[in-house]
């Protein structure tokens, strides 16, 4: 009970700290207008004349994401670092692990606010239509799972300096990798150089190819089952990346 006492109150503090900064309210406004500009613009939505969101606004998410959460995240850990209270930190009562499934959940949660604040879009899209909600709160589902992931090899950048830049570089290009192999493009080149089979297995490690059946409404355990495994293993990383820099 403790623990999770631990988690909240770190959790809370972290969350709090996000909305003291004039960052969180720049990043929300970019975020939701990317969304409605690219949803109506660029994804074509009153074009298709159909009453849905999956091609013309969840489609985007994972190319926001990569942009977007690395900055999110690249100050879980760099900033602790950098003014010299990460080692204040981790000799509190608590663990490290409670530290950071704490700091952890509280940007995840503040993406699932900042996701959450996309409603207008799924009110337009129920006056105009009548879409499958069911479907939409699928693909919410699996956008708020990809953000969490993305956030999460955020953290172990974060952890890896005390540059928040250096954080926020890093993070995007292992980002950018696990989303591009599983492009057509990629997975194309992966079968002629290597065979269907390999290219099916590389491609099984990219965002992509895991959130396409939540977009379609598709709640996949295997699908689920990988964006909690890299969070976890991420979190994990980070861990051991932070007992290093306590020795």
């Amino acid at each position: 009970m403790n623990s999770w006492v631990n988690i909240k109150t770190i959790a809370k503090r972290e969350l709090v700290a996000y909305f003291m900064s004039p960052l969180a309210y720049v990043f929300i406004v970019i975020f939701l207008l990317l969304c409605g500009t690219f949803t109506f613009f660029f994804g074509y939505f009153y074009e298709r004349g159909v009453a849905e969101l999956g091609q013309s606004f969840f489609f985007w998410h994972p190319w926001f994401y990569l942009f977007l959460v690395p900055a999110v995240g690249m100050r879980l850990w760099a900033e602790e670092r950098r003014v010299g209270t990460l080692e204040l930190l981790m000799t509190m009562p608590i663990t490290p692990w409670q530290a950071i499934l704490g700091k952890f959940l509280a940007s995840w949660l503040f993406l699932a606010i900042a996701l959450a604040l996309t409603f207008p879009l799924w009110i337009t899209v129920n006056y105009l239509g009548n879409p499958d909600n069911g479907v939409i709160f699928a693909a919410y589902l699996g956008s708020w799972l990809m953000a969490g992931a993305y956030l999460a090899i955020s953290c172990i950048t974060s952890a890896m300096t005390r540059a928040q830049v250096v954080s926020f570089i890093v993070a995007l290009v292992v980002c950018a990798l696990l989303l591009l192999v599983g492009t057509g493009g990629a997975l194309e080149f992966f079968k002629n150089l290597f065979g269907a089979g390999m290219a099916e297995a590389i491609g099984s490690f990219s965002f992509l190819t895991h959130f396409v059946g939540f977009s379609k409404g598709v709640i996949d355990s295997r699908d689920v089952l990988f964006f909690l495994s890299l969070i976890g293993f991420s979190l994990f990383t980070t861990s051991v990346i932070l007992r290093e820099h306590r020795h």
